[in-house]
């Protein structure tokens, strides 16, 4: 019975890769209206059969989805009938941009160069509400997507006593694609909160991602599509801003002029500019808790850095070692050597494709001087270069330069530049089940001539009852990359990992598994001696009703070289150099079902910490008021006892957050955001107005307050508006 089991569960998946649609030239006028009551419609057929992804793999979906398309010289038109069960639709928000799990909708993911590595994505809710994103890497990893992307299209919706109509039109200007193609790879998936179900139109096994690329049909265009029509973007932005800051007792009113422009070349690259940007709107950073003696990377939010971002950014080890990483740029230190704002004087990014297999980025960025802090002018460049490989590999060379562009008394020799040269293969087999990542950079700075480079590899395996990875990473003692993110240097890691998956067949656990991840750490500079090791050991379950249950157990070794306090407590004893620790603890995490009104996610952890204890509690509380209000409050608690003379710490991370959308173009919120470790209350309230297609009013309110003493350290209000205007 197993054999026969694997043969048609192969033999499906091998069916629907063969699967295609056709889009057909209309040039009949199209009312965006979610009737799809226009003659050209009926004559369509649609592509619909899709196949469960959860909770099964092996079934067809209860309730089926059509997806009809059509095309003129100008636009994509989308019409989509989903049928349900009823109209207890669950709509989170009526935000643009949404996020898709645990809500109903449909996202249709569009590989417009057929390599299997990046692509579109356009979705909707049962309302209406629209979503963009730019997915890369293949779909092998959910770093790979990005929200922040915005394009404008329209859509509408009709909600039936069983269905939902949802009605698109696209403009081609919004893709990149080859002039004269007749043939784009896709896909879709569809969420239905009622049946419980996720659908997918190409049939894709559990053991890979809903969204991953190596999976998709043919959309089949009758007659090659032309080249686009893309306008020319100007989006120039006016900006008042009133601060103070408290600590300097410093006041500051000001307006800001700037703005970016958008052009299109040859249907496949991208050329942008921007003249004095400002991120005043972008949405404020989630705090943590750092415990640990290294920085903590932090997504970039600012959209002029977002699209074909990971042309840029998806070099080397992204934990390790990454040789750039945008949000250094805009970022300085001070004479205090505390990170400030270094402001940004303009920047032009080109990207894109110059073929089906070749694909360039070059971006460059010049920030402005600050003599009073010591900073100098510098220019922040970037030349990337991709070219795919086999069906879905690819191998990229990668060049970075920052360099001051004035000579400055203040400036030492060996800080006028640093430049990283590398180069990156990264596997992905046509059914992905093979991955890896491969690479070595070798930075440039003056007075370094050896010991200059990084280098790493990550093959990984996966199937659907196993997943091993085997992947390492070398840091040389002197390696620097300034716009990247390098946690440590001088270190050689291996961490290695094995994951069993089973698929009982009950009614309560839709797949469980048990992982071991034993990490080790060496100093090549110090003969190797071994630093760090942490034994990771996981059991994971998953739940038919989407709720998930993990247990973990972290068996560590530290070596301390330099003194620490993992309190951070002012004027307190640090833990010793020169010291070895090994200390375990233990873990037990819960999320239960998102798609209720009221949702959480805890987490306990209690064990050994250094040379002393520590306990920790997590916790998430989510309340779904929809579709006008969503709100939830984070909690995270430590607490650590050392022994004397060593410093104990009680440590609160409190954020509750608070979401209304009044309607579809107007939108409130706010985030509190109370740290002990930080000493800091912080409050940031964001009013948006969508006045028409990406064009915005934003009223932004921020306050900073010291908590030791209660009294206020930094205050500001922004009215900025943006247009977004095509020529």
């Amino acid at each position: 019975m197993r054999v026969l089991y694997f043969f048609l569960f192969f033999s499906v998946i091998l069916q629907s890769q063969n699967k295609s649609v056709i889009a057909k030239y209309t040039d009949e006028e199209i009312k965006i209206d979610g009737v799809l009551n226009e003659t050209s419609w009926s004559k369509v057929l649609p592509a619909t059969n899709f196949y469960q992804y959860f909770p099964t793999d092996t079934a067809q979906a209860k309730s089926q989805v059509e997806i009809k398309f059509m095309f003129d010289d100008r636009n994509l038109y989308v019409g989509i009938k989903v049928y349900a069960k009823g109209k207890d639709y669950i709509i989170p928000s009526l935000r643009r941009d949404f996020r898709g799990g645990a809500s109903d909708s449909v996202t249709l993911m569009f590989d417009t160069f057929n390599d299997g590595t990046n692509a579109f994505l356009f979705g909707s809710n049962p309302y209406g509400v629209r979503r963009e994103m730019l997915l890369s890497g293949g779909g092998n990893d959910i770093r790979g997507f990005n929200m922040a992307w915005d394009t404008k299209w329209t859509g509408e919706s009709k909600i039936h006593g069983n269905y939902y109509i949802l009605e698109w039109k696209i403009p081609l200007s919004a893709f990149k694609y080859k002039e004269g193609e007749t043939k784009w790879r896709f896909n879709t998936y569809h969420f239905d909160t009622q049946d419980n179900e996720q659908n997918t139109w190409v049939n894709i096994p559990q053991n890979q991602y809903i969204f991953n690329l190596a999976f998709m049909g043919d959309l089949i265009f009758d007659r090659p599509l032309g080249k686009s029509k893309s306008p020319v973007s100007i989006i120039p932005f006016l900006n008042t801003i009133t601060s103070k800051d408290f600590e300097y007792n410093n006041n500051n009113n000001s307006l800001k002029i700037g703005g970016d422009a958008k052009l299109t070349i040859a249907n496949s690259m991208n050329l942008d500019l921007t003249l004095n940007p400002d991120f005043s709107q972008v949405e404020v950073d989630q705090q943590v808790t750092n415990l640990t003696r290294f920085e903590v990377g932090l997504p970039e939010r600012r959209q002029f850095f977002i699209e074909n971002s990971d042309l840029f950014g998806s070099y080397g080890d992204g934990r390790d070692s990454n040789p750039f990483f945008s949000r250094r740029i805009g970022i300085a230190k001070d004479i205090n050597d505390k990170n400030i704002e270094n402001r940004i004087i303009a920047g032009v990014r080109l990207s894109g494709k110059l073929n089906n297999n070749f694909r360039v980025g070059i971006l460059s960025m010049q920030t402005d001087e600050d003599i009073v802090n010591e900073i100098p002018t510098v220019n922040n460049s970037v030349i990337s270069l991709q070219h795919k490989v086999f069906s879905r590999s690819n191998i990229s060379v990668l060049f970075i330069n920052k360099q001051s562009t004035k000579d400055y008394e203040f400036l030492d020799n060996n800080d006028k530049y640093n430049r990283v040269l590398g180069i990156d293969y990264s596997l992905a087999s046509k059914d992905n089940t093979w991955s890896g990542k491969y690479f070595f950079h070798k930075s440039f700075s003056p007075g370094i001539t050896s010991n200059d480079f990084s280098a790493g590899f990550r093959t990984q395996y996966n199937n659907r009852f196993l997943n091993i990875r085997l992947s390492g990473v070398f840091v040389a003692d002197d390696y620097k990359s300034e716009l990247g993110f390098v946690r440590r240097t001088d270190i050689f890691k291996i961490n290695p990992q094995i994951e069993l998956k089973f698929w009982p067949k009950n009614r309560t656990i839709q797949r469980h598994s048990f992982t071991i991840i034993p990490i080790s750490i060496w100093r090549p500079e110090l003969d190797f001696e071994n630093s760090d090791y942490t034994i990771i050991s996981r059991w994971e379950a998953n739940f038919q009703n989407t709720s998930q249950l993990r247990f973990q157990m972290f068996n560590r070794y530290i070596k301390l070289y330099d003194d620490f306090d993992p309190t951070r407590t002012d004027d307190a004893i640090p833990l010793p150099a020169d010291e070895n620790y090994y200390y375990t603890s233990f873990e037990a995490s819960f999320r239960s079902d998102q798609r209720k009104k009221i949702s959480y996610r805890i987490n306990h952890s209690i064990g050994q910490f250094f040379n002393g204890n520590k306990y920790s509690f997590e916790s998430s509380i989510s309340l779904r008021l929809q579709p006008y209000f969503s709100g939830s409050i984070k909690m995270n608690y430590d607490k650590i006892d050392l022994p004397g003379p060593y410093p104990d710490a009680s440590i609160w991370l409190i954020g509750p957050k608070f979401d209304i959308t009044f309607t579809k173009n107007i939108f409130w919120s706010t985030f509190f955001q109370y740290s002990t470790q930080r000493e800091n209350l912080s409050i940031n309230t964001r009013f948006q107005w969508r006045v028409a297609p990406l064009s915005d009013l934003f009223l932004v309110y921020n306050d900073n307050y010291a908590t030791t003493v209660f009294s206020p350290r930094f205050r500001s209000l922004n009215l900025k508006f943006t247009y977004w205007l095509n020529i």
